[in-house]
Protein backbone atom coordinates (compact mmCIF):
# COMPACT_ATOMS: atom_id res chain seq x y z
CA UNK A 1 0.00 0.00 0.00
CA UNK A 2 1.64 3.45 -0.84
CA UNK A 3 1.90 5.90 1.79
CA UNK A 4 1.41 9.67 1.72
CA UNK A 5 2.90 12.09 4.29
CA UNK A 6 1.93 15.70 4.32
CA UNK A 7 3.83 18.12 5.27
CA UNK A 8 3.77 22.31 5.83
CA UNK A 9 1.27 22.62 8.10
CA UNK A 10 1.01 25.49 11.06
CA UNK A 11 -0.23 28.42 12.70
CA UNK A 12 -1.02 30.87 10.54
CA UNK A 13 -3.33 34.87 11.02
CA UNK A 14 -6.13 34.97 9.35
CA UNK A 15 -5.17 36.21 6.11
CA UNK A 16 -1.74 34.33 5.71
CA UNK A 17 -0.81 31.57 3.96
CA UNK A 18 0.33 27.90 3.90
CA UNK A 19 1.49 25.84 1.08
CA UNK A 20 1.12 21.82 2.18
CA UNK A 21 2.70 19.29 0.63
CA UNK A 22 1.91 15.37 0.27
CA UNK A 23 4.78 13.14 -1.02
CA UNK A 24 4.44 9.61 -2.20
CA UNK A 25 6.06 6.65 -1.66
CA UNK A 26 6.17 5.37 -4.89
CA UNK A 27 6.59 5.98 -9.22
CA UNK A 28 3.09 4.92 -9.73
CA UNK A 29 1.89 8.78 -7.84
CA UNK A 30 1.80 9.64 -11.76
CA UNK A 31 -1.46 7.60 -12.34
CA UNK A 32 -3.46 8.47 -9.47
CA UNK A 33 -6.00 10.91 -8.83
CA UNK A 34 -5.24 13.04 -5.74
CA UNK A 35 -7.50 14.95 -3.19
CA UNK A 36 -7.41 16.83 -0.12
CA UNK A 37 -9.75 16.67 2.68
CA UNK A 38 -9.62 17.91 6.00
CA UNK A 39 -11.14 17.52 9.38
CA UNK A 40 -12.16 19.86 12.15
CA UNK A 41 -12.79 18.75 15.98
CA UNK A 42 -15.83 17.02 15.85
CA UNK A 43 -16.96 17.27 12.55
CA UNK A 44 -16.94 14.51 9.06
CA UNK A 45 -14.19 15.07 7.33
CA UNK A 46 -14.39 16.80 4.22
CA UNK A 47 -13.27 17.11 0.54
CA UNK A 48 -11.02 20.20 -0.16
CA UNK A 49 -9.18 19.76 -3.34
CA UNK A 50 -8.85 17.04 -5.95
CA UNK A 51 -6.61 16.78 -8.94
CA UNK A 52 -6.77 14.49 -11.78
CA UNK A 53 -2.87 12.74 -12.85
CA UNK A 54 -1.92 14.53 -15.72
CA UNK A 55 -2.78 17.94 -13.02
CA UNK A 56 -5.26 19.74 -15.88
CA UNK A 57 -8.33 19.04 -14.07
CA UNK A 58 -9.32 19.90 -10.75
CA UNK A 59 -11.95 20.10 -8.58
CA UNK A 60 -12.11 22.64 -5.30
CA UNK A 61 -15.29 23.04 -2.47
CA UNK A 62 -17.09 25.76 -2.47
CA UNK A 63 -15.31 27.60 0.03
CA UNK A 64 -12.42 27.72 -0.89
CA UNK A 65 -12.42 28.53 -4.43
CA UNK A 66 -10.43 31.46 -5.80
CA UNK A 67 -8.22 30.83 -2.11
CA UNK A 68 -6.51 27.35 -2.40
CA UNK A 69 -5.09 25.35 -5.56
CA UNK A 70 -4.22 22.69 -5.90
CA UNK A 71 -1.26 21.13 -7.55
CA UNK A 72 1.02 18.27 -8.86
CA UNK A 73 5.19 17.38 -10.02
CA UNK A 74 4.70 14.16 -10.99
CA UNK A 75 9.21 13.82 -11.58
CA UNK A 76 8.78 14.27 -7.83
CA UNK A 77 5.92 12.28 -6.51
CA UNK A 78 4.65 15.34 -4.45
CA UNK A 79 1.40 17.20 -4.53
CA UNK A 80 0.49 20.25 -3.23
CA UNK A 81 -1.81 22.50 -1.77
CA UNK A 82 -1.23 25.97 -1.80
CA UNK A 83 -3.80 28.06 0.88
CA UNK A 84 -4.08 31.88 0.33
CA UNK A 85 -6.61 34.33 2.44
CA UNK A 86 -6.76 31.77 4.91
CA UNK A 87 -9.76 31.83 7.44
CA UNK A 88 -9.89 30.49 11.24
CA UNK A 89 -13.00 28.30 9.96
CA UNK A 90 -10.12 26.70 7.96
CA UNK A 91 -8.84 25.15 10.68
CA UNK A 92 -8.48 21.35 10.55
CA UNK A 93 -6.35 18.80 10.48
CA UNK A 94 -5.35 18.49 6.35
CA UNK A 95 -5.04 14.80 4.57
CA UNK A 96 -4.38 14.01 1.59
CA UNK A 97 -5.23 11.02 -0.46
CA UNK A 98 -5.34 8.99 -3.62
CA UNK A 99 -8.26 7.16 -5.48
CA UNK A 100 -7.66 4.76 -8.54
CA UNK A 101 -10.94 6.33 -9.80
CA UNK A 102 -10.81 8.80 -12.63
CA UNK A 103 -11.61 12.21 -11.33
CA UNK A 104 -15.32 13.29 -11.70
CA UNK A 105 -17.71 15.29 -9.04
CA UNK A 106 -19.50 11.68 -8.33
CA UNK A 107 -15.82 10.33 -6.44
CA UNK A 108 -15.31 13.91 -4.31
CA UNK A 109 -15.79 11.99 -1.07
CA UNK A 110 -13.57 10.09 1.45
CA UNK A 111 -14.96 6.14 0.70
CA UNK A 112 -14.03 6.76 -2.86
CA UNK A 113 -9.95 7.66 -1.73
CA UNK A 114 -7.74 4.61 -0.68
CA UNK A 115 -4.64 5.45 0.61
CA UNK A 116 -4.59 8.16 3.35
CA UNK A 117 -1.95 10.13 5.09
CA UNK A 118 -1.38 11.05 8.79
CA UNK A 119 -2.99 14.82 8.36
CA UNK A 120 -0.86 17.27 8.95
CA UNK A 121 -2.70 20.28 11.31
CA UNK A 122 -3.52 23.85 10.06
CA UNK A 123 -4.59 26.46 12.75
CA UNK A 124 -5.92 29.97 11.89
CA UNK A 125 -5.89 32.64 14.84
CA UNK A 126 -8.26 35.65 14.15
Amino acid sequence: QVQLVESGGGLVQAGGSLRLSCAASERTFGSWAMGWFRQAPGKEREFVAAINWRGDSTYYTDSVKGRFTISRDNAKNTMYLQMNSLKPEDTAVYYCANTGFPLSPGILEPKRFASWGQGTQVTVSS
